[in-house]
């Protein structure tokens, strides 16, 4: 079925694993998503503030960025297909841990699960969507990219629907969805081995006579710094939405939390059409443009979301969010293409600084919040995209199709 698929899309290209892969990130996702969903009723039932909440947040994500690039390292030496099932284990005693968490310390420990979990299952995940790419690299980052950000955005309505009526137990259901997801996954490391063959083939023959591109050290050094810090403000501007955007519209619009959370839902879903939208266009205008678009883009509209009533508030953060979401993509290939013998480690990196990166950005976030309120964080955080000025020391390279 992969290759009557592959060979009505481009030679080389093996949809039905770009899709199960996309399938599993979201169902990865939406288990997380569950963390940050649930917190207007943890707040509630073990009466947190706005830093326990960010250290939730930075818990969270500190755990599944710490192991990232050296799985990664790991994984590019010998190469684990079956890793992320293994990831799908610590993710599924994270869920149900946290489903009967009775106290904070324990709280913080459930997350950490959860995000070693992810830490382990995206380097692997992320070579296996660009081998499987053929050569359009953008298209495929965009399917994985869609649904983890599809993922992301169920976490809200599951909440609305079946957390916040059923409580914090309920959580437990969805250990199911980890089953699912290592079945999913152990198929996908079965085919792994024929698809780095041909990846490795095609590969070999595109650079018989030029040999694989290689950049200069100072080129690799600048490409990665100046896109770690695009990340870090892309990353903390979301955050702002993912661990606090429920508390904003109930307290400056008097939302009730499912309401809230239904307009969360919204926002993240853009995120969705965001990185598919940008994956496609990346690998038709190319990347070093849809970086300048998505990280200067949104600057506008983030100016004025302070002042907006409730209407143009969601009109705003879906604009902001689906501009913001269509980077992810282009970046992750501009850093392949930087380190193309670096897969996993690039996967990982640049996974673990959205997990890194953003837990820092939820804990300051939190701080600001209990010290100055809600409202004044979403004011300061939309000069963030400003520092998308940042692009223009980006290095112009080559952008390859494998």
């Amino acid at each position: 079925m992969t290759a009557s698929i592959s060979n009505r899309t481009r030679p080389g290209t093996h949809l039905t694993v770009l899709v199960v892969l996309g399938m599993t990130h979201l169902l990865n996702d939406m288990m997380q998503s569950l963390i940050p969903a649930s917190y207007p009723i943890l707040k509630q039932s073990y009466a947190l503030d706005f830093v326990q909440i960010g250290l939730i947040t930075m818990t969270f994500q500190i755990a599944g960025s710490l192991l990232q690039p050296v799985i990664g390292m790991i994984t590019d030496k010998h190469p684990a297909p079956y890793s992320p099932v293994v990831g799908m284990i610590f993710t599924l005693s994270g869920l149900v841990s946290l489903a009967f968490a009775h106290s904070y310390a324990m709280i913080l420990v459930s997350v950490g699960l959860i995000g070693i979990g992810s830490s382990i299952f995206h380097p692997e995940a992320t070579r296996m969507a660009r081998y499987a790419a053929g050569g359009r690299q953008g298209l495929a980052q965009g399917i994985f990219q869609v649904g983890g950000q599809a993922g992301g955005a169920l976490g809200p309505v599951f909440a609305a629907f079946i957390i916040v009526p059923w409580g914090q137990p309920s959580l437990a259901w969805f250990a199911v969805t980890a089953l699912l997801a290592m079945a999913l996954l152990t198929w996908i490391g079965s085919k792994q081995r024929q698809i780095s063959a041909e990846f490795a083939a095609t590969r070999a023959g595109k650079h018989k006579d030029t040999g694989i591109v290689r950049h200069a050290p100072r080129t690799i050094g600048i490409g990665l710094v100046v896109l770690t810090l695009l990340m870090f403000t892309k990353n903390a501007y979301g955050e702002s939405f993912r661990s606090f955007y429920t508390f904003y519209l109930m307290e400056r619009f008097d939302l009730p939390i499912p309401s809230a959370q239904m307009m969360l839902f919204i926002f993240l879903l853009a995120s969705a059409a965001g990185a598919l939208i940008g994956g496609i266009a990346g690998d038709r205008i190319g990347r070093y443009r849809i970086i300048w678009i998505s990280v200067l883009g949104p600057l506008p509209l983030t100016l004025m979301l302070p002042y907006a009533d409730l209407f143009w508030t969601g009109v705003l953060t879906v604009a902001i969010n689906l501009i913001m979401a269509s980077a992810f993509a282009s970046i992750l290939i501009y850093a392949m293409e930087l380190l193309p013998n670096r897969i996993g480690l690039i996967g990982g990196l640049f996974y673990g600084l959205n997990f890194g990166l953003g837990g820092l950005a939820a804990a300051l976030l939190g701080v600001l919040a209990d010290s100055y309120g809600v409202e004044t964080v979403y004011w300061l955080c939309s000069f963030l995209p400003l520092a998308g000025l940042l692009a223009w020391f980006l290095p112009k390279i080559p952008e390859g199709g494998s």
